[in-house]
């Protein structure tokens, strides 16, 4: 079985799951703002690889808070002496 991770990694979990989704919010802007040119296709296709982006950062943002809810259990449980 896995071990559990300590504070500090799920602290650094919860900030790289910050940048990725921040890092994919840009992107998803970047092709929100491609698709307004080109072919029909071309901007058929920005819309797609928007929408995904967008996925993709809710998906890191899950993480973050889910990263965020264990290292707060784990300062809890230290605090009252569990």
């Amino acid at each position: 079985m896995a071990e559990d991770k300590s504070i500090l990694e799920n602290l650094a979990d919860v900030a790289s799951a910050k940048v990725n989704e921040g890092a994919d919010r840009a992107s998803a802007a970047g092709h929100n703002i491609a698709s307004n040119e080109g072919s029909l296709l071309d901007k058929a296709s920005d819309k797609l690889h928007e929408g995904a982006d967008r996925l993709r950062a809710e998906v890191d943002n899950a993480q973050a808070n889910s990263s965020f809810d264990k290292a707060k259990d784990q300062i809890s449980d230290a605090l009252n002496g569990k």
